[in-house]
């Protein structure tokens, strides 16, 4: 569903969910300022018991001046609008969305799909902000948000969204964050308008109840209701405490469960870990050190019946330690007498040498799917595009024993067809961005690239001096594969990548010395 689809209605309605929060405002405004300059007549409202009390968020109203009107909850009369209603940052029917009736009704929101069998609806729970997902679509249209206070609402909404981009993964979060001229001295008002006393009780309330893994150096908390930026505050207290390695804090909000993690050892990545907490019933991401997620109410109750939310999260912690195997490859031999021989099949993929296109010295950052990256440009290092839609780095030798080049353009097809974010690039500390798109070009694999590979039956943690300190998480099913021609280049390949770029070949007829 795109915005346009929805400019034949002579009315609509937009309504954020009750009680509603700065996303709901931010997407609820980026919404009503777009069907406004269409023309249409167009009114943003919420309801619910209560009116908006919480200090930052009327201050928010104030001050951008957001046109959002108050709509009494009436369950024996409900109230009903003409045209068309949008429910925005929550969904219709939902339990946190006071019902309003209408001729037609659309949904866009960015947590797991709740409501099913809505003629309109654009759900993207991958999105750390509704925000985001309102800001992207107006893009579509080649809407440009260049009005101050909608940025700023924009820019806020998704700083509290994402626990103050603790919490920020995916890469249209990032470039939304980065493109908004936002007014900066409004957002430190809002921001140090956030905590009541009320939450700071609940802070402290919630550290004396922590429980702790002493095996795995993990502490768990479970905090009363309270906004995202409160666990933020608990979990960045916890993980200074000298026997915390890895923590997580939660709590239940109406239709779900919120929660935040840490870490500090580079053996777990917080946005990895928040994404297997949340695994088959929420969503899940953020940076290395700090993450978070939300577990959707209705598909824990579905997958887990019967186990408590301290349960659940208790055990999962320690399944994902007990689970995983950690490789360091110069240290690793790898067992090849367990492994079968392949052959890259010759399947295109895209290079970049960096020190054609940057200053040598210079430090870029990379955004892809997995988030940024920064690398010091030397006139040895590639970064590498695979066909199957991820990015990484290889210094020249790895690189000359892998791919023969070509001055052949890379269009990245594969990439466009799968909808994977296409990888940007620019030098630290400047503001112009470009696509690999722009200079990448086609280097074919050697047809004598011959690795070992075994099929993952565990989770393993493979780390590499490439990698920079950080590990390549390979998961049960994706394939672990050493290059014949020198075993310590040892990657990860994810199972369909695998399964379609690599042949196996009769190792008989090979030296295998």
């Amino acid at each position: 569903m795109r915005l346009s689809d929805l400019e034949g209605y002579k009315q609509i309605t937009i309504q954020c969910h009750d009680n509603p929060d700065a996303d709901a405002l931010a997407s609820g405004f980026g919404l009503y300022c777009y069907f406004t300059s269409k023309g249409i007549d167009t009114h943003l409202v919420y309801s619910g018991k209560n009116k908006m009390q919480k200090a930052n968020v009327c201050m928010m109203v104030e001050k951008l001046n957001i046109p959002v009107e108050f709509i009494p909850r009436n369950t024996d009369n409900p109230y009903k609008v003409e045209g068309l209603l949008i429910t925005v940052d929550g969904q219709y029917g939902a339990g946190n969305v006071t019902k309003i009736l209408a001729d037609e009704v659309a949904i866009i929101d960015h947590h797991q799909e709740e409501i099913k069998d809505v003629k309109y609806s654009r759900i993207e729970s991958h999105l750390g902000s509704c925000s985001t997902l309102v800001w992207n679509m107006l893009k579509e249209e080649g809407y440009q948000v260049t009005d101050r206070k909608l940025s700023t609402a924009l820019y806020y909404g998704l700083f509290m969204d994402t626990n103050m981009f603790a919490e920020i993964y995916n890469p249209v979060d990032m470039d939304m964050r980065d493109s908004l001229d936002y007014d900066k001295s409004l957002v430190t008002r809002f921001r140090n308008s956030n905590l009541s006393l009320k939450e700071l009780e609940i802070a402290g309330i919630a550290m004396i109840r922590t429980s702790y893994n002493d095996d795995y150096r993990f502490a768990m908390i479970h905090a009363q209701k309270c906004d995202p930026n409160i666990m933020g505050i608990i979990s960045d207290f916890l993980l200074q405490v000298d026997e915390v390695d890895t923590c997580v804090v939660f709590n239940e909000e109406y239709d779900g469960y919120k929660f935040s993690v840490r870490s500090c050892v580079p053996e777990v990545n917080a946005n990895e870990l928040a994404a297997y907490l949340a695994q088959g019933v929420g969503s899940g991401g953020g940076h290395s050190e700090k993450a978070g997620g939300f577990i959707s109410l209705k598909l824990y109750e579905e997958t887990y019946p019967t186990m408590n939310a301290a349960g659940y999260f208790n055990n999962r912690m320690t399944n994902y330690f007990d689970a995983h195997e950690i490789i360091y490859t110069d240290d690793v031999v790898v067992p090849i007498d367990e492994m079968q021989i392949y052959r890259r099949k010759s399947i295109p993929d895209g290079y970049v040498r960096l020190s054609d296109h940057f200053q040598v010295g210079s430090t870029v950052q990379i955004r892809a799917d997995m988030g940024d990256r920064s690398i010091e440009v030397t006139s040895d290092n590639y970064l590498v595009l695979s066909w199957m839609g991820s990015v990484f780095f290889m210094d020249s030798k790895q690189f000359e024993e892998r791919y023969q080049t070509s001055e052949e353009a890379y269009e990245m097809r594969e990439w466009k067809k799968r909808g994977v974010y296409v990888p940007t690039l620019k030098v630290q500390g400047q503001k112009k961005t470009v696509q690999a798109t722009d200079f990448a070009k086609v280097c074919e694999p050697k047809a004598d690239t011959l690795v070992y590979a075994k099929k993952l039956d565990k989770t393993v943690k493979v780390f590499s001096p490439e990698n920079q300190g950080k590990y390549v998480l390979g998961r049960v099913g994706d394939y672990i594969t050493a290059l014949k021609s020198n075993l310590k280049d040892i990657r990860v390949v994810e199972q369909d990548a695998f399964e379609m770029g690599f042949e196996e070949v009769d190792g008989k007829n090979l030296s295998i010395s």
